[in-house]
């Protein structure tokens, strides 16, 4: 039982966060509509916010697409991919941070032979693996709880991050600017 305490606190984290965010109704705010508008009303608190908001976000399981959607239609698909970009991956450090202090690298405790191998294939490239998970699953919370728990060291998960992050946040800015324009939506 000892070697599950850490997960059992991750697990317990994250329901308390979910259950907060669900009786104050904080999932309410985490809206196209609503970012859009905080963002347009004022760039530099809504910035601010933004961040913010996408890192509790993060945090609680809300996709990283509503926040790229919200900054593209505010700045456009340039300005809101950056923009995008730099609160993705102030989210990711603010959750690996708050996990692995929660957490530590309890996956790597695990006395199982998948969890020994998919930490020794961790191990063998940190960087490159973190950058494949991060082009193919961007921000998804899953992705951040389970490197955080992996003992993958934060300077290896935060450039894997930093270089894998801007290709899928690129690919969605187009998209986005492309459905909007097809939609008529500003």
């Amino acid at each position: 039982m000892g070697r599950y305490r850490q997960l059992i606190l991750v697990l317990a984290f994250l329901c308390v966060l979910l259950i907060v965010a669900e009786v104050f109704g904080l999932r309410d705010h985490f809206s196209v509509k609503l970012l859009h508008q905080r963002l347009i009303e004022n760039p530099v608190s809504g910035l601010a916010l933004f961040v913010l908001l996408f890192a509790l976000g993060n945090l609680i399981q809300i996709p990283g697409w509503i926040f790229l959607a919200a900054a593209v239609l505010a700045f456009g698909r340039t300005w809101g991919g950056l923009a995008t970009y730099c609160a993705a991956t102030i989210s990711c450090a603010i959750t690996f941070i708050t996990v692995r202090l929660i957490g530590g690298d309890a996956i790597r405790q695990l006395k199982s032979p998948l969890a020994t191998r998919l930490i020794n294939r961790l191990d063998a490239h940190p960087i490159r693996n973190v950058v494949i998970l991060r082009t193919i699953f961007q921000t998804l919370a899953a992705l951040n709880y389970a490197l955080a728990l992996s003992g993958v060291r934060f300077r290896d998960y935060m450039t894997g991050t930093l270089i894998g992050l801007p290709l899928p946040i690129a690919a969605y800015c187009l998209l986005f600017d492309y459905v909007f324009d097809l939609t008529h939506i500003t």
